[in-house]
């Protein structure tokens, strides 16, 4: 007798496997009733389907957790959508792997990528290349935006201290922090900034003498 039920109902049962199901939708998407219907249709047993309703951008994931909780070794995951499982590419990821390690494979049904067997350590390698794509997409398409902004005048970092003019004279001249301070207001660290500018300006101009 088959202590838990095999993914492939025309298998025989002998394999101690149990077939686990997640689905999760926001209230703005399709209905939970559909995805638990796919997951059923793919084997998943009613009492073993582990779902989640997002509202807003909550990260409370109930659902989630109590099935990654239940899921043991040998066990596998089937999940409609890979975007269902974690928040972005990187959490789903996070999720995959450290289930793989643990022996629990995840199977996609979307595109039918699955981490079980032989090749399931490629897919983890694939899904983690597309991360990085995914990573290095973003960086590119903020720093092309900052270099946008930055032609158009925009000007980045910290906004200098309105004395600033008023303090980098006074150090020109030689004057003391704690008088800079008093007339400027400055703090510190800006009024050894400014002199570390200050002596930085006039090497260059005695190199180029």
């Amino acid at each position: 007798m088959c202590i838990r039920y095999h993914y492939v109902s025309k298998a025989i049962c002998e394999t101690k496997i149990a077939l686990l199901g997640y689905a999760r939708v926001s209230t703005s998407h399709q209905k939970l009733t559909l995805r638990v219907a796919e997951l059923k249709n793919a084997g998943v047993r009613e009492d073993r389907i582990f779902t989640d309703m997002m509202t807003g951008a909550t990260d409370e994931r109930e659902g989630l957790q109590r099935l990654l909780g239940r899921a043991e070794k040998d066990d596998i995951i089937i999940c409609t959508k890979m975007d269902q499982l974690g928040r972005n590419t990187a959490d789903m990821i996070h999720i995959v792997d450290a289930c793989y390690k643990k022996g629990i494979a995840i199977r996609f049904l979307e595109n039918c990528l699955s981490t079980e067997g032989t090749m399931g350590k490629m897919v983890i390698q694939i899904l983690a290349a597309v991360a990085e794509a995914e990573r290095e997409r973003i960086l590119e398409r903020t720093n092309d935006g900052r270099v946008a902004a930055m032609a158009s005048g925009v000007r980045f970092g910290r906004k200098p201290h309105p004395a600033t003019a008023s303090a980098l004279t006074l150090i020109r001249q030689g004057v003391s922090f704690k008088v800079v301070s008093e007339k400027t207001g400055i703090s510190r660290p800006t009024y050894f900034r400014l002199k570390r500018r200050f002596t930085a300006e006039n090497k260059g101009v005695s190199s180029a003498m």
